[in-house]
């Protein structure tokens, strides 16, 4: 009997940073050796006090909560309303990480082939894998007069966005959540990157500015892998309108999607130790500044990235041009196209490499 392994694969679109592997060669024969500013994948130490608990909760041989301890439940709702002014009725629920929330999100919430999503035009790959995998329509659009009077079922914001470093004012964010609760759709805000805001402070979902304290139909997605440097832990959390949030978690209940019980106590500790995040980001204002002068002197114009972790730069060329460009002088990027055909001309600059790194790569890129 034939397998049907190919049946997956074919709803899904290439991973992108595959097609990187020629430039990735190209720019790792530098005699300086490569520096690869092509993804967001933490490169400073994970805090000591998350890895003692993570450490101290090692002795953990019985099954995990789906919903999360007592404590991390109490971290996550304290953490929202101190940082972010989040009311303590927001429902809560750990996560693997935040992308595979991301990409599980329409599935857990039922949507089928008759559900359309929106996501940004400039987005997260992950958010229309999420729709492909629920077998739902997707559609890129940046304004709700361009979704027109289609039915939408769950609308994706991201605030400080990947790949652009835009962050979406409280005016938007009321329109948006008004025109959704108008048409009962579904709000799901990525807000992996609201910790790190540079000098403008982004604003939640759930924040009373903007949801006038009704958290109904509001998600706010979250992790700990870029504000704690956790990427490898797999930590990440939702939060919201508890009626979704308890639909989430007897969906997640059955397909066995569980923090392991010593993750959840490194995110208790990490969510409980503000110090840490404030330090973290100075490193990245410091790095986004650093590159931010060097791509100026080099001819880049800079757009947008006010926060989050990268720098979205165009020549006003194609992008695998640019690519070609950085990875002559030994740095990897990514290309603008990776994020939606709108980036064609525009390359996605990550600031996580070491101060070193951030530092050569500068002095590569002026001279």
């Amino acid at each position: 009997m034939p397998h049907s392994g190919g049946r997956v694969s074919a709803r899904l679109p290439d991973f992108p940073w595959d097609q990187l592997g020629p430039y990735k060669a190209r720019a790792a024969a530098h005699p300086g050796g490569l520096i690869n500013l092509s993804m967001g994948t933490p490169v400073d130490p994970v805090p000591e006090p998350v890895q003692a608990a993570l450490a101290a909760a090692g002795d953990a041989p019985g099954y995990p909560t789906t919903a999360g301890t007592p404590e991390l439940r109490s971290a996550i709702s304290t953490y929202l309303s101190d940082r972010f002014g989040v009311p303590g009725t927001a429902g809560v629920l750990p996560t693997i990480g935040s992308k595979e929330l991301v990409a599980g999100l329409p599935a857990q919430l039922g949507l089928g082939p008759a559900d359309l999503v929106v996501i940004p035009q400039l987005a997260y790959p992950t958010y229309a894998v999420g729709a492909r995998l629920a077998g739902a329509q997707c559609l890129a659009a940046d304004s709700l007069t361009a979704i027109g009077p289609r039915r939408v079922a769950l609308l994706w914001l991201n605030s400080p966005a990947n790949p652009t470093g835009k962050i979406l004012p409280v005016t938007h964010l009321r329109k948006v959540v008004a025109w959704a609760r108008e048409r009962g759709v579904i709000v799901a805000s990525d807000e992996c990157y609201l910790e790190l805001g540079g000098t403008e402070q982004p604003v939640s979902i759930l924040h009373p500015d903007v949801s006038d304290g009704d958290l109904t139909g509001l998600l706010a997605v979250h992790s700990l892998s870029k504000r704690s440097n956790l990427a490898g832990y797999r930590a990440g959390f939702v939060a919201g309108d508890p009626a979704l949030v308890a639909e989430l978690l007897a969906v997640r209940k059955h397909a066995g999607l569980i923090v392991p019980t010593p993750v959840q106590a490194a995110m208790t500790a990490a969510l409980r130790d503000p110090a840490h995040v404030d330090a973290q980001r100075q490193r990245y204002d410091r790095r986004r500044e650093l590159l931010r002068v060097a791509l100026g002197s080099a001819g880049f114009t800079i757009e947008h990235s006010q926060a989050g972790l990268y720098l979205w730069a165009t020549r006003d060329e194609d992008c695998w041009q640019t690519v070609e460009f950085f990875a002559e002088r030994g740095i990897l990027v990514s290309p603008g196209t990776f994020y939606g055909p709108a980036g064609g001309r525009h390359v996605r600059v990550a600031l996580t490499a070491t101060d070193a790194q951030v530092a050569d790569a500068a002095d590569r890129l002026a001279g």
